[in-house]
């Protein structure tokens, strides 16, 4: 059985007591971070920095997507919920009655980015068409347009920050035709399309490369600028949520506010997100 993070801080600090007498054995409490892939290369890159200013820091990080990491933050089995949504109303409710109190630190910005394979000549669509997809109402590219080939959708799975944010502003909270692919990350449905000609999927901003193409969708190309200023119509926040707000001075608090400093920028730009600050 595992213990929860209450239980095992409390261990901690008797641990930490019998400590004090042997410092050289001394060592900094272990950070347990889990939960979206969208944000999981963030936090990779951020732990490898932060491991550098903090030797003493042992982070441990599962990308098990946004609606694992709010479980885990409402069984006090996580230190950090990364999420690519805001935690639902219905997680709060259940988070408080356990007496989990969750806050939310915005990180930084994101896109769902429609992307389809290089060779496909279609360049944009509208929020409809992609609805339209998805929900098995156009099978074929030729009815786009586009060249005589079967449309493969494919999705992130019902349980990924991704899928929810997808569902809730494109599929207007619509049900999905039963001929949808579902994967369960966002280097899965990069891979899929990537391979076959006939597929589309969503993705984050910082997916994108040559090996897929994004569609503008409703007239407007998914870049750092339209996901900053809002127009891209598929934007969104990526979060970090902890159980109240980190104490001061603390190792879960420098985490969670590293996005702020010049180097968590760097970091949030290299992994082609959109960082909130501006040095």
């Amino acid at each position: 059985m595992k213990l929860t993070k209450t239980l095992r801080n409390s261990w901690l600090v008797l641990v930490a007591a019998i400590m004090i007498s042997c410092p050289a054995m001394a060592a900094e409490e272990p950070i347990d971070i889990d939960g979206s892939t969208t944000v999981g290369p963030i936090a990779d890159a951020f732990k490898e920095a932060f491991e550098d200013i903090h030797p003493d820091a042992s982070l441990t990080i599962k990308k098990t997507g946004s609606g694992d990491g709010a479980a885990a933050l409402v069984a006090d089995r996580t230190d950090i919920a990364m999420m690519s949504r805001f935690m639902k109303p219905k997680e709060f409710k259940t988070a408080v009655d356990k007496g989990i109190y969750p806050v939310a630190h915005v990180v930084a910005m994101d896109g769902v980015c429609v992307v389809v394979h290089p060779s496909n000549t279609i360049d944009e669509l509208t929020s409809d068409q992609v609805k339209a997809i998805y929900k098995g109402e156009i099978t074929n590219w030729k009815e786009l347009g586009g060249p005589d080939m079967k449309i493969v959708p494919v999705s992130r799975d019902t349980a990924s920050g991704t899928y929810e944010t997808f569902h809730k502003l494109v599929m207007k909270k619509e049900k999905m035709d039963s001929g949808v692919e579902y994967v369960n990350s966002n280097p899965q449905a990069h891979a899929r399309v990537s391979k076959t000609q006939g597929a589309i999927a969503y993705v984050g901003l910082g997916f994108l490369d040559r090996k897929v193409k994004a569609l503008e969708i409703d007239g407007v190309t998914p870049t750092r600028r339209t996901i900053a200023k809002g127009l891209y119509p598929v934007s969104r926040p990526l979060y970090l949520f902890t159980n109240g707000y980190p104490k001061l001075g603390s190792l879960v608090h420098a985490f969670c506010t590293f996005h702020l400093s010049e180097e968590g920028q760097e970091i949030i730009e290299s992994k082609g997100f959109v960082p909130l600050t501006d040095y």
